[in-house]
């Protein structure tokens, strides 16, 4: 079930908080759980195995951090645990990528040419990166005493289950929440304000991310070897606005459902684009996935407190695994191993450089990201290479369908495309901090919520791009 569904906005959500209001607060946690599991059941329905692991997961995490509380093996569970952890993450994500390569390699080594490993197959379970990530910090921080072992297995599910950070975020610590999950306040004012998010983050998603990806499947319809080099770029650009708007407006309504259940989940974007350098962008894009790779895998191996050659390998461990926890496929790995270069360059050449010429750092910013998003977005490496092709056409012309197709596109997809330039810059969010609870925001909130739930019904809705992650 998507949060920018009419299933979701005009029957689950106001059932669940219909119930959720009228129960005290000891009870709420497990009407919490209930609708949770019922929340992802549905969205997994045929695919049975996923609803049996999430709840599987939960309950192991939740055993391995009591014995951990109580025994003198710490370490061997800790170690237990996060096997189980990764290796489920392991043969539902990346089992076939690994076998699928070694086919592929086989085919050029002579003597392994007739050796075919046969795929697993498995379907990919929604949201098992996102609670993959946070029942692994949940065992770590218990083992390094950060957190207490949770003794209330409705707790515990709660937290890991919860619907609106499930299937994508934004990646919570147990910390974060655990006094909340106790004891919470609800005011009329947390309502209406988590109602208002919402609202804001619907419309990134169903009139402006929605929008801007017919523009980038547009260009897939037409072949990446066959659109012209203005529409290659008006494309890109779009995908870009694309996944800002769609991952935005997907963190925003789960932060703002949180906020009427009681609940401060943190903010996962700070106006990525506005930044002047690559390092700066990920400390601003997916903050929550940038937090958990700084406090669980960078920090630990040392951070930049080593010298240099150390927080260079640090960076490319960190890099590596984040371009693979993206997806299972090379294009990833690609993405991460250049991100990595962007950064470890700006931290060792020029870096400081671009914070101190704001004007060279945008300019830069606009021309890298982009491109970053090409090798995001393309899978088929030689597709890559191909549209590559088209954004510098430096070796042939290529083939056109279309000359002037970037006009009847931008014709087409100008507004959008206007409307997601200016709300890519931090002025609009800063706007409606300023103004948010006055009567001017509420009346712009409803319509563009009623103009998105017209789109709903139209049937002019995606799914979520980091659902599938």
């Amino acid at each position: 079930m998507l949060f920018s569904s009419l299933e979701f906005i005009f029957i689950f959500m106001p059932l669940f908080f219909a119930v959720y209001f009228l129960l005290k607060n000891g009870l709420r946690n497990i009407w919490l759980l209930i609708a949770s599991l019922a929340f992802y059941a549905y969205g997994t329905v045929g695919e049975p195995a996923a609803l049996i692991l999430l709840v599987f997961s939960a309950a192991v995490n939740y055993l391995a951090a009591l014995l951990m509380r109580r025994s003198a093996r710490r370490r061997l569970i800790l170690v237990l645990g996060l096997a189980f952890d990764f290796g489920c993450l392991f043969v539902f994500k990346y089992l076939d990528f690994l076998l699928g390569s070694l086919n592929a390699l086989f085919g050029f080594i002579p003597p392994l040419r007739g050796i075919s490993l046969p795929l697993a197959g498995l379907a990919l379970p929604i949201g098992i990166s996102f609670y993959t990530f946070q029942a692994a910090s949940y065992l770590i921080d218990v083992y390094a005493g950060r957190a207490e072992a949770e003794k209330s297995a409705v707790r515990f599910g709660a937290y890991l289950c919860m619907f609106p950070r499930l299937t994508a975020g934004p990646i919570t610590p147990y910390g974060a929440v655990t006094r909340r999950l106790e004891n919470r306040r609800h005011t009329l004012w947390k309502v209406n304000s988590g109602l208002m998010d919402f609202a804001l983050g619907l419309g990134m998603k169903v009139l402006l991310a929605n929008q801007l990806g017919r523009l980038w499947n547009s260009v897939g319809y037409i072949g990446y070897e066959s659109v012209s080099t203005p529409l290659a770029w008006m494309g890109i650009f779009a995908y870009s606005m694309q996944i800002y708007f769609d991952f935005h407006g997907y963190s925003l309504m789960a932060v703002g459902l949180g906020r009427m259940m009681g609940f401060d989940l943190p903010r996962n974007f700070d106006s990525p684009y506005a930044s002047l350098s690559m390092t700066e962008f990920w400390r601003r894009w997916h903050m929550t996935l940038g937090a958990w790779f700084r406090d669980y895998i960078y920090i630990p191996l040392g951070g930049s407190r080593s010298g240099k050659a150390k927080t260079i390998r640090n960076l490319l461990v960190v890099w590596l695994f984040t371009g693979l926890w993206h997806g299972a496929n090379w294009n990833f790995v690609l993405w991460g191993l250049l991100t990595f270069v962007l950064i470890a360059a700006e931290k060792l050449l020029y870096g400081r450089f671009l914070t101190a010429k704001p004007a060279l750092g945008h300019v830069y910013m606009i021309i890298v990201i982009p491109l970053m998003w090409a090798v995001f977005a393309i899978t088929d490496l030689r597709d890559l290479f191909t549209f590559f092709g088209r954004l510098f056409p430096f070796g042939g012309p290529g083939v056109n369908v279309y000359a002037l197709d970037y006009v009847k596109y931008g014709k087409m997809h100008w507004a959008a495309l206007l409307a997601g330039l200016l709300f890519c810059t931090p002025y609009p969010e800063r706007l409606y901090r300023k103004i948010k609870g006055s009567p001017l925001c509420t009346v712009f909130l409803l319509i563009v919520f009623w103009a998105s739930i017209y789109f709903l019904y139209k049937g002019l809705d995606d799914p979520f791009v980091y659902c599938k992650f």
